[in-house]
């Protein structure tokens, strides 16, 4: 599980981060949701320690992030996956290398053999044929690099797992793939998954835990089955925007009605 508490960051004196607190809970999809600029993206950034946080705490496990030396936070980073925007593949770098790619880097004690087989274990997990293996990035569709993208994320068995708006550039049914891919494995191997979203669809879909963000603060938690039944005006406005999605909260708010 990470917790954070009493979360506040700055910049240039003006506070994008005011007094947040919240769980993101181990085995579950944990989404953080809101408008561009609401400061959704300094949370994450802060929660994995791309940005110092000016107070509060971020809880790996009850480890303080804020607290650690460099070992402790060397050591913190190999229990972390990180799936970027756009997938983020070397392009110069065939898909297995991808993958193979942070188990060199920190598997150091691991054979080159088990670190191969490692990486086709995640390669096949996350779907992927073996025809793609050699493969570049170029050669693949957006949706097999997102696939590539979450296998290299989970090649060294992380304990927690960050996704930067994994759907970005997809399709809706591949972007539905993708959604199930991440809860799949989030359950399967009890991982502490955080996505940022603003994906409508993916919300309603993998939503375990939500928390919204406006204008700074924690401006509602709940989860997606919760959304319906919301009166929490800012959110009701960002969720339910479109006409399609309007209908859709009328319709589930009369059919509870009956």
């Amino acid at each position: 599980m990470i917790e954070v508490k009493n979360l506040h960051k700055s910049f240039d004196g003006k506070e994008v981060l005011h007094d947040i607190s919240a769980q993101f809970h181990q085995g579950k999809v944990n989404q953080i949701i809101g408008q561009s600029g609401s400061g959704k993206t300094v949370l994450m950034k802060s929660i994995i320690g791309l940005y110092p946080v000016d107070r509060g705490k971020v809880l790996y496990d009850n480890r303080n992030l804020p607290d650690m030396s460099k070992r402790d936070i060397s050591a913190l980073r190999r229990e972390v996956g990180m799936l970027f925007q756009g997938a983020a593949l070397f392009d110069s770098q065939t898909v297995i290398n991808n993958v193979l790619f942070p188990l060199e880097m920190f598997a150091t004690q691991m054979s080159k053999t088990a670190q191969r087989a490692r990486a086709v274990f995640c390669l096949e997990r996350v779907n992927l044929p073996q025809t793609a293996f050699d493969l570049y990035p170029a050669e693949i569709s957006g949706g097999m690099q997102k696939r590539v993208a979450i296998a290299r994320a989970i090649a060294l068995n992380p304990k927690y797992l960050f996704c930067d708006e994994p759907n970005s550039g997809l399709d809706p049914i591949t972007a539905l793939v993708i959604d199930r891919l991440i809860e799949d494995i989030t359950k399967e191997f009890e991982i502490t998954t955080i996505v940022n979203t603003h994906d409508m669809n993916s919300i309603m879909e993998i939503g375990a835990h939500i928390i919204f963000i406006e204008k700074g603060h924690k401006a509602w938690e709940g989860s997606k089955e919760n959304i319906f039944t919301s009166d929490n005006e800012a959110l009701n406005n960002f969720v339910f925007a479109s006409k399609f999605f309007k209908k859709v909260k009328q319709s589930v708010n009369t059919t509870e009605e009956l």
